[in-house]
């Protein structure tokens, strides 16, 4: 396929009338073609106001209809994997295995929406018969459905070109709910992203669902963000990157006249806890886990663990020695951009010159070009921990600080205080099950996720899994941005009281033609209603 370098609106290339700008090969630190063109305000303004008018139209579609579309996209993108995979490396430098996975990952989330859409249970379809009899006022029929909140703009992930991009959890959640989206593509993978839209629209269109209903800019600064959050027919923001984006987009979207929800990612430090008895009996098992769970794809993925508490002990400083050779060990790799490497960097200078720190392992520092970075590892103690705020903030590279607490009674102390994150883990022995389950109470209020006897990287794409948690991990705590509830974001609640039922929605109807289950009356079921009973 071609890679034009130019914004699709509505299925239709834009015109290059934006300034210009190239994705940039990490590996070899060079410019990869084409030149791609940023959107103008204009530009981004009309796909706002297109899929405006087509969110009407697609909101309507049948749930089975875009379910299908979901599935043959799905397929399609399967199909495409070489050229897809091959873009992406060049882009990122993430090597091939991480992509086609993250690529299998995407279609998996695409095919988990079509089954959701197939069941209708995503609905929550809800009656209340009416009683006119009741005393001493009549009940009245209520009939309640979640209905789409209308265009979306998504905000394309830098660490993620498949599954948290252009057709990633945010776009695929808001478009299975029957939402348009208008993407702002990362400048870090443009091609990729390019490569992707063209495959969008064409499925769309082979579809027949409106083309307003998916559009792509391109943009290397922030001018075509702010104009998508403040666009008046915009209704939801759906963003994934770093704290300060997260909050400029959640200022800017609550000061509009009709202020929006943003459902921002903005990424944790993911803490991990290691119970004595675990270190005695699996340090070196636990040791090889944390350490590829840190430093894989340079330490650039979400839900990598970036604090590590243990307590004073033998175990434990056996165990540091284990992991710290470990990061001897590891070469530098290439981070995605001259922006991240730099980030990453100052925060190492910073780090390495900390009178509350000390440098437990380092990497060599040779590797693959110019943004290479290598692993780190930092120590500090958990009252050194507990005084500074800042050591809990999320670090984008290969680096872990191991918090050591006096006793066990410290390490539920420091735990207390940790701010929000993605994803906790505990690793214990079955003689600390106890203390394991006070710590994990103590967590599922800090994490979305939190996981037993495992790292806290890589995340399963299920009905039931969570990836958000509270802030600063994202701006809502109650949503997720993985999983088939994820586009519960991008819908509301609609009741329908007292209406003749030729006037309901298909789904609240006496008749259920569409066959979901419902909660009638406090019981979930799929049969008709009968209203002589």
């Amino acid at each position: 396929m071609p890679i034009l370098g130019l914004s699709r609106i509505a299925g239709e290339p834009a015109e290059p009338s934006g300034r210009a700008f190239r994705a940039i090969d990490p590996a070899a630190d060079a410019y990869l073609p084409p030149e791609f063109h940023a959107a103008t305000p204009e530009q981004a303004r009309q796909a706002c106001e297109l899929a405006a008018r087509a969110a009407e139209a697609f909101a309507d579609t049948p749930p089975l209809r875009r379910a299908e579309f979901l599935r043959s996209l799905a397929g399609r993108l399967l199909d495409a994997e070489s050229e897809l995979v091959e873009r992406a490396d060049n882009e990122t430098a993430l090597g091939s295995t991480r992509l086609k996975c993250e690529l299998a990952r995407t279609a998996a989330q695409l095919n988990l929406f079509a089954e959701e859409l197939e069941d209708g249970s995503w609905l929550d379809a809800r009656v209340e018969t009416a009683d006119p009899q009741r005393l001493p006022t009549p009940k009245p029929d209520h009939r309640s459905i979640c209905r789409p909140v209308g265009p979306v703009a998504v905000f394309a992930s830098s660490l993620y070109p498949f599954a948290h991009s252009v057709i990633g959890c945010d776009a695929a959640g808001a478009l299975a709910a029957g939402c348009p989206v208008v993407v702002k593509a990362h400048p870090a993978h443009p091609g990729t992203s390019a490569l992707i839209a063209s495959i969008v629209a064409g499925e769309l269109a082979a579809a027949r669902l409106p083309a307003g209903a998916f559009s792509v800019l391109f943009d290397d600064g922030d001018d075509t963000g702010r104009e998508l959050v403040t666009h008046p027919e915009v209704c939801a923001v759906a963003y994934s990157g770093t704290r300060k984006g997260g909050r400029a987009l959640t200022a800017l979207a609550a000061a509009r006249e009709r202020p929006i929800p943003v459902y921002a990612e903005m990424g944790a430090a993911n803490p991990v806890f290691l119970l004595p008895g675990a270190l005695r009996f699996r340090p070196d098992a636990i040791a090889a886990e944390l350490h590829e769970s840190f430093t894989h794809n340079a330490g650039q993925t979400a839900s990598r663990p970036g604090l590590v508490f243990l307590v004073a002990g033998e175990d434990s400083d056996a165990f540091l020695d284990r992991l710290a050779r470990a990061v001897r060990a590891t070469p530098a790799l290439p981070m995605l951009s001259p922006g991240a490497h730099a980030a990453y960097q100052a925060v190492l200078s910073a780090r390495a010159h900390d009178a509350d720190l000390r440098v437990l392992a380092a990497g060599p520092r040779e590797g693959c070009g110019a943004w290479a970075a290598a692993p780190a590892l930092f120590f500090t103690d958990a009252a050194a921990f507990r005084g500074r705020a800042d050591l809990g903030d999320e670090v984008r590279g290969p680096l872990a600080l191991v918090v050591q607490c006096v006793d066990k009674t410290d390490m539920m102390q420091t735990a207390r205080m940790l701010p929000g994150a993605l994803a906790a883990a505990v690793y214990a022995e079955t003689l600390e099950s106890g203390m394991a389950s006070r710590l994990m109470r103590v967590l599922s209020d800090k994490a979305g996720r939190v996981v037993f006897n495992g790292a806290t990287s890589g995340v399963e794409v299920s009905r039931a899994v969570v990836h958000g948690g509270p802030y600063p991990a994202t701006s809502d705590g109650r949503s997720t941005s993985m999983g088939s509830v994820s586009l519960q974001r991008f819908t509301r609640r609609v009741c329908y009281q007292n209406h003749p039922d030729d006037m309901l929605p298909a789904e609240l109807r006496d008749a259920n033609p569409t066959g979901i289950p419902r909660l009638v009356d406090g019981l979930y079921c799929i049969s008709p209603i009968d209203r002589r009973t």
